[in-house]
Parts: C-alpha cells; structure tokens; sequence
C-alpha cells in the first residue's frame, strides 16, 4: 500500500521559519519516501505504508516538541500509478 499524508504545523510566520516548520522539513527531507513537496503553506509527502507511518509519528514528535501548537494532517491512500 501507498500513502500521501498533506500536512501543516502552526502557528505561522509568514517572517520567518518557525522552528517547528524547519523540524517538519528534516523530518520529511530525511525519512524513506518517494516523493516530498515542502512548501510555505502546505506540505505533501509519499511512499510506503510503513515509511509513511514511521514519518508521520516522528513528525508528530517532533514537531510538538520544537513548538507546534496545532499539527493539520490528512494521510490518502494512493494508487501505484498515482
């Protein structure tokens, strides 16, 4: 199985990377995944089930713990040709 997760960590700064927002970025940068998409207002990532699964605790962790207040996720599940 496939899984694409969006996902977004507040509170913004539209200023500068909060770093909460730099952490996601490691997170999603360094974890086994076929594809990421980091952007200023949203951010995708997809690969394998397990891969997915694993970054989305990380990211979850860790980005609590460098100050996220709110953490917005929805995980599809996608087909192989997707």
């Amino acid at each position: 199985m496939r899984l694409r997760v969006e996902f977004t960590t507040e509170p913004f700064d539209l200023d500068e990377a909060p770093a909460h927002a730099l952490v996601a970025r490691e997170v999603v940068e360094a974890a086994d995944l076929d594809a990421v998409d980091v952007g200023p207002f949203g951010n995708t990532a997809e690969g394998r089930a397990d891969a997915v699964l694993t970054t989305v605790d990380a990211l979850l962790r860790k980005t609590l713990e460098a100050g996220a207040t709110r953490i917005s996720l929805q995980v599809n599940v996608v087909g192989e040709g997707e």
